[in-house]
């Protein structure tokens, strides 16, 4: 079986009745700001695309460029330009003040609609006969950054999603710089939300996390940017996803330590600031990816339990706050325990502090 997902090994498995059940074919990279390879799962060169991982990348030429202050954002509608948020009434009046701020219109947006991921939302937004418009579509953030970078330097709104528009020149040039890739060394796709997502190795992808974490040597432009971005999202973590959201309850329980952001089918990015893992630890970068997508989340959930004890974080999984992630028995709609899930093997993981 293995042979048949190249680049991928057993990450994550299910027991039922003392036997394993399932299993989650995994990659992952761990690197930090040095570029050393601090731990890995299969194939940690695995090509993938990062997905909504990437939104705090496709935010940085926006933030170098002083967009933020030329538009009087907050570290709020920053967050939210970094997010896969999840719909709420205070996301959508988060989207609207940047759209004021400006100049933009909702219609502007190239996002698509869907309904929110919060349930209680689309559930009071039925009951009152309300249809979602693309401000409730989780990339809408990152698309209001976009459209903001357009009008900044007068590029046109109208493709502000085409590779030929500047703005995805900047945007491919900046997150190759940062994955120390060439542009041309990146498959390009178009993401979920329409917007061009690029492909690259885990190791690589998890470097230019370690550097959003330690952006020393990048320049005082970019490490300054880098910066903002990180305590944005660390600062507002449920701009970045939700109340109940992976990404958010994870930032809120590391308090300045990690900014996290997840991906579609089953990719998943860590950013840990130096210091983080204790005294002389530097900016540390995850990346890992599903081969099956990891459609209900529960491998990611479990991989980020493993990774995070085995990076000391014992108290911050073990606590109230992570229950609902932290799961390692598995129970039946009676509550009655019919087995586990657990890592294929214990994480291995190189300290270089």
């Amino acid at each position: 079986m293995a042979a048949m997902i190249a680049g991928y090994e057993p990450a994550i498995e299910l027991t039922r009745g003392g036997i394993v059940e399932c299993v989650h074919f995994g990659a992952m990279a761990v690197v930090d700001s040095g570029g050393a390879l601090l731990s890995a799962l299969g194939d940690p060169y695995l090509v993938t695309f990062p997905r909504s991982s990437m939104k705090p990348l496709q935010a940085l030429p926006f933030v170098e460029d002083g967009g933020p202050e030329h538009f009087g954002l907050t570290e709020k509608e920053l967050a939210i330009i970094c997010a896969s948020h999840h719909g709420t009434d205070e996301h959508v009046q988060v989207l609207r003040s940047i759209h004021t701020k400006a100049g933009l219109q909702e219609s502007n947006l190239q996002c698509g609609v869907h309904w929110p991921s919060d349930k209680a939302t689309s559930l009071a937004m039925r009951a009152r006969g309300e249809e979602p418009t693309p401000y409730r579509h989780n990339c809408s953030g990152k698309h209001s950054g976009m459209l903001a970078q357009a009008v900044l330097h007068g590029y046109s709104r109208e493709n502000y999603l085409s590779m030929d528009n500047p703005l995805q020149q900047r945007i491919l040039k900046t997150v190759a710089e940062m994955c120390d890739l060439q542009p041309g060394d990146m498959p390009i796709g178009i993401d979920g939300c329409s917007a061009p997502v690029f492909a690259m190795p885990l190791y690589n992808y998890a470097l230019a996390m370690a550097r959003l974490a330690q952006p020393d040597g990048l320049g005082e432009t970019r490490a300054a940017a880098c910066r903002k971005i990180t305590h944005a999202m660390m600062a507002y973590p449920v701009m970045v996803a939700g109340p109940h959201g992976l990404d958010s309850v994870l930032m809120d329980l590391m308090q300045g330590r990690a900014a996290v952001k997840g991906g579609a089918e089953g990719y998943q990015m860590v950013s840990l600031m130096p210091g983080a893992c204790g005294k002389g630890s530097p900016g540390i970068g995850v990346a890992f990816k599903f081969s099956d997508g990891d459609p209900d989340r529960r491998a990611t959930y479990a991989l980020i339990v493993a990774l995070f004890k085995a990076l000391g974080f014992e108290a911050e999984i073990a606590s109230e706050a992570f229950s609902s992630f932290n799961t390692p028995i598995l129970e039946n709609w009676r509550g009655l325990e019919i087995g586990q899930i657990r890592m294929a093997k214990p994480i291995s993981l190189k300290r270089t502090w």
